[in-house]
């Protein structure tokens, strides 16, 4: 068996940061139905408008108002799909750069495996788990690899 390419720390780097976690229709409704509240309240207490999409608010500490330091994602079932992908995004599997630059951030990324195995196991990883997106406009745009699904 391959080494996975990847092994989330729970380090919560990926939940840093305002306007990266976009949530779109289905998944507002998943968070919604987990947190046992209506989607209208959902959008309305968790989310702002970023240009046609819609995005998870950061708390004053600057991570995602689900980020618990203590416990990590407080929504972590119910997740949107590029928290359950990362660090799976488009720009990471297509480009070496974006991917050692990423290793910097994440230390869950494993850079011994080398950029031809993770773009492997990534693009393997998002069809297997039906994180690729449609190009909806209310996706987000870093799972959209529609294109590079032919390579596995």
């Amino acid at each position: 068996m391959t080494e996975s390419v990847f092994d989330c720390r729970m380090c919560g780097h990926c939940c840093q940061g305002q306007g990266g976690i976009v949530a779109s229709a289905p998944e507002r409704e998943r968070l919604a139905a987990y947190l046992n509240m209506a989607v209208e309240e959902f959008c309305d207490r968790y989310t702002e408008a970023q240009g046609k999409k819609l995005v998870l608010r950061c708390g004053e500490n600057g991570y995602c108002v689900f980020f618990d330091p203590k416990t990590a994602c407080t929504v972590h079932p119910a997740k949107p799909d590029v928290c359950r992908a990362w660090p799976f995004f488009r720009g990471n599997l297509i480009d070496p750069v974006s991917w050692e630059l990423a290793q910097e951030y994440c230390p869950g990324i494993k850079p011994e495996c080398g950029h031809a195995e993770f773009a492997s196991q990534g693009i393997t990883y998002l069809v297997d788990n039906g994180l690729t997106k449609t190009g909806r406009e209310d996706e987000a745009n870093a799972l959209r690899i529609a294109d590079l699904t032919e390579k596995i």
